[in-house]
């Protein structure tokens, strides 16, 4: 008979080694075959946030677009918009043209007595020698401009 307080080493390990080995090899498992779903999940709760911050972004520009629409919509603003754009007058409206007025569209660079002439190119120059004259042309701020006639 054995005594109680020995142990029988017959060549196994202890069970409670055993178990804790297995259970260090599921929690691995379990852990290798999770780690892609998780990944998974975060990358589409991303997209999800990304999608919705689009979404609130569209419908902001839905609202603006949907507003301007109901512009349209009123006669008014669409006549208003006619005589300014497009020049529109009503039948019986009298229409002042002021022609030659020096406003915002006079050029920034003024030579007194001189006309603005188109340079006169070579034609019988290559293309590539025509466009080069433009380049050069287009450098310099009085280029082309011609004395007035008297």
């Amino acid at each position: 008979m054995r005594p109680a307080a020995e142990e029988v080493t017959d060549g196994r390990p202890p069970t409670a080694l055993v178990r804790i080995g297995i259970l260090i090899g599921m929690l691995v498992l379990l852990f290798v075959m999770l780690t892609p779903t998780v990944r998974l999940l975060l990358r589409q709760r991303a997209e999800t946030a990304e999608l919705q911050s689009r979404i609130v972004e569209q419908q902001g520009e839905v609202a603006t677009l949907q507003a301007e629409l109901d512009k349209w919509k009123d006669p008014s603003f669409v006549e208003q918009q006619a005589r300014a754009r497009l020049g529109f007058v009503k039948v019986g409206d009298k229409v002042y043209s002021v022609v030659g007025g020096g406003g915002a569209a006079s050029s920034p660079v003024e030579v007194p007595g001189a006309t603005v002439a188109a340079p006169g190119a070579d034609s019988r120059a290559p293309w590539y020698s025509q466009v080069w004259q433009s380049v050069a042309m287009a450098d310099k701020p009085t280029a082309g401009m011609l004395p007035a006639k008297q």
